[in-house]
C-alpha cells in the first residue's frame, strides 16, 4: 500500500527589534546569561507588560508579504504550561483572535510551483533557554531570550514531501530577511521549526494520526527528520500498529526521532485572554502605512530582473535569493551596465570565493565599485579574463584597487602586435609536428599553440590577438 505524507509546519521567527516585546530589555544575542532581564520578563508579581509597537509592525509586514488577511482587532492570550525556562508559568501568545489568517506563499518543487496555504500568523513572547551540562546531570537556565518578540507562522497541512517542507522553510526565511524583520539565523535560534506529519493511504481524504517534531534548527534537519518519520510511520502502518499522537525530538547525530511526550491539545494550555493587555486595534491608516513600507519582494524582484535586465530565469533566481545579493548586483550594473556579464562574474567567481571563506557579502573587499572597475579593465583589453580572476582573488583576500594591483604586479595584457608576432612565430617554428597536424585538418591543435604562447607570456598575451596571429600564420601554406 502506498502512503501519502500530510505535513504542516509551525515556524517561529524572532523579530529583530532592539527591545523585547513587553519590556525595554535588550534582545542582543550572545550576552552573558541572565544579564538582559528585568522584573517584567522574569514574571515578578505586580509587574505590567507594555506592548512594543515595532514588533506589531514587523508582524504586520510578514502577514502582508504572505498574502494574509489582517484582523484589525486581535487579542493576546495566556498559554499555560510549566517549564524551567518559562518564569511566568505561562506564555503570552494569541489564540482565538490572532493577528492574521488565511494567507499563502508559492514554493518551488520538482513538479513546478506549488501554493502552500497559511492558516495563521500570531505574535507571542519567547521562552528562555536551557543549557545542559555535558559532564553532570544538571541544567542551567538563561532567561536573556525570555520576552523576545516572536511570530508563529502556521501552515495548513498542504505539504506532501520533505523536500517541499525544506523549500517552504527557505521561502519563509527569505521573506523575513527581505523584510528585515529578522536575521533568520537558524543556528542562533532566530528561526525555528516544528513539523506535524501524518500518513494516509494515497487517494484517501481522511487524515491519519500525526506526530509533532519539535525545535528543528536547519533545513537539512527538517528534511531528514521528516524522511525518517515517513519511514517509521509507514513501517508501523504496514505492520498493523496504530500511530500514537505524540511529540518527538530529532536526534541529528543518529538520524532518528524519539518520543518526548504525549501531544498537548489546546485545552491542555488553558488559554484565556490576557487581562493585562488590551486588544490591539489596527486602523486603516496604520495598516496602509505598513503596506507602503514593504520592499520589493523576492518573486517580484526576480520577475523584474528578467524583464529589465534580460537575465535568464536561473540567474534572476540566484541573484534574488537574498536582498544583499540583489542589491549588490543592481549597484554593480549601475556602474557597469552589462547585466549578463555582471551576473556571470557574481555567480561563478565571486560567490565561489564568499562560500569558500564563509564571507558576508556586505563586508567583502570586492565591492560593486571594485567589480565594475575590474570588468572595465577586461573590456579595455588591459587584462585577460584569466588575469582578472587572479586580481579578483587578490582584492578579495587583501583589498585594494584592481587597476593598482595590475600596475604594481605587471599584469597588464601584452597587446603589442610586433612583440606577439615574434613569440607566435617562435612557437610555430618550435613545433613542426603540431603544425602538420593542424594543416592536416586537426584544428583542435590550435589550443596547444595558444597555450604555448600564454606560457611564454606568463598568461598576459591578448588571447584574441594570439588566435588571429596563429591562424594567419598556420593558414599561410
Amino acid at each position: 500500500m502506498e502512503f501519502e505524507a500530510v505535513i504542516g509546519l509551525e515556524v517561529h521567527v524572532q523579530l529583530k527589534t532592539e527591545s523585547k516585546i513587553f519590556c525595554s530589555c535588550s534582545t542582543q544575542f550572545g550576552a552573558p546569561p541572565n544579564t538582559h532581564t528585568c522584573p517584567v520578563c522574569l514574571g515578578m508579581p505586580g509587574v505590567l507588560p507594555v506592548l512594543n509597537k515595532k514588533a506589531v509592525e514587523y508582524a504586520m509586514k510578514m502577514a502582508l508579504a504572505t498574502n494574509c488577511n489582517i484582523n484589525q482587532t486581535n487579542v493576546f492570550a495566556r498559554k499555560h504550561y510549566f517549564y524551567p525556562d518559562l518564569p511566568k508559568g505561562y506564555q503570552i501568545s494569541q489564540y482565538e483572535l490572532p493577528l492574521a489568517e488565511d494567507g499563502w506563499i508559492e514554493v518551488e518543487t520538482e513538479a513546478g510551483k506549488r501554493r502552500i496555504r497559511i492558516n495563521r500568523i500570531h505574535m507571542e513572547d519567547d521562552a528562555g533557554k536551557l543549557i545542559h551540562d555535558e559532564l553532570r546531570p544538571v541544567s542551567y537556565v538563561d532567561l536573556n531570550r525570555t520576552g523576545t518578540p516572536l511570530i508563529e507562522i502556521v501552515s495548513e497541512p498542504d505539504i506532501r514531501t520533505p523536500e517541499e517542507a525544506a523549500s517552504y522553510l527557505k521561502k519563509i526565511r527569505q521573506l523575513v530577511r527581505y523584510l528585515k524583520i529578522s536575521d533568520g539565523n537558524m543556528e542562533e535560534g532566530s528561526l525555528r521549526c516544528d513539523a506535524n506529519i501524518s500518513l494516509r493511504p494515497r487517494g484517501r481524504k481522511e487524515l491519519g494520526t500525526k506526530a509533532e517534531l519539535k525545535n528543528m534548527n536547519s533545513f537539512r534537519h527538517v528534511q531528514k527528520a521528516l524522511e525518517y518519520e515517513i519511514r517509521r510511520q509507514s513501517a508501523l502502518l504496514l505492520d498493523g500498529t496504530k500511530i500514537i499522537q505524540e511529540t518527538r525530538l530529532y536526534d541529528a547525530s543518529k538520524g532518528v526521532t524519539h518520543s518526548m511526550r504525549g501531544k498537548e491539545e489546546a485545552h491542555d494550555y488553558r488559554y484565556f485572554p490576557d487581562p493585562d493587555l488590551v486588544p490591539i486595534k489596527i486602523d486603516d491608516t496604520w495598516l496602509e502605512q505598513v503596506r507602503k513600507s514593504l520592499p520589493e519582494l523576492p518573486d517580484a524582484k526576480m520577475g523584474r530582473f528578467m524583464e529589465e535586465y534580460g537575465l535568464p530565469e536561473y540567474d534572476a533566481k540566484v541573484l534574488t535569493n537574498s536582498i544583499e545579493l540583489a542589491d549588490y548586483f543592481e549597484q554593480a550594473v549601475r556602474l557597469y551596465p552589462k547585466a549578463k556579464k555582471v551576473s556571470n562574474w557574481i555567480m561563478v567567481e565571486l560567490l565561489k570565493l564568499t562560500k569558500k571563506d564563509d564571507h558576508d557579502l556586505s563586508k567583502c573587499n570586492v565591492t560593486p565599485q571594485v567589480l565594475a572597475e575590474l570588468l572595465s579593465l577586461i573590456d579595455k583589453g588591459t587584462i585577460s579574463n584569466k588575469i582578472a580572476k587572479k586580481v579578483l582573488e587578490e582584492v578579495f583576500e587583501k583589498g585594494g584597487s584592481p587597476s593598482q594591483i595590475v600596475e604594481r604586479e605587471g599584469l597588464a595584457q601584452v597587446s603589442d602586435q610586433s612583440e606577439l608576432s615574434a613569440i607566435v612565430e617562435q612557437v610555430v617554428q618550435d613545433n613542426p609536428k603540431e603544425v602538420e597536424k593542424y594543416r592536416a585538418g586537426k584544428k583542435k591543435v590550435m589550443g596547444f599553440f595558444v597555450g604555448q604562447v600564454m606560457r611564454k607570456t606568463k598568461g598576459k598575451a591578448n588571447p584574441q590577438m594570439v588566435n588571429e596571429l596563429l591562424r594567419k600564420l598556420l593558414d599561410e601554406n
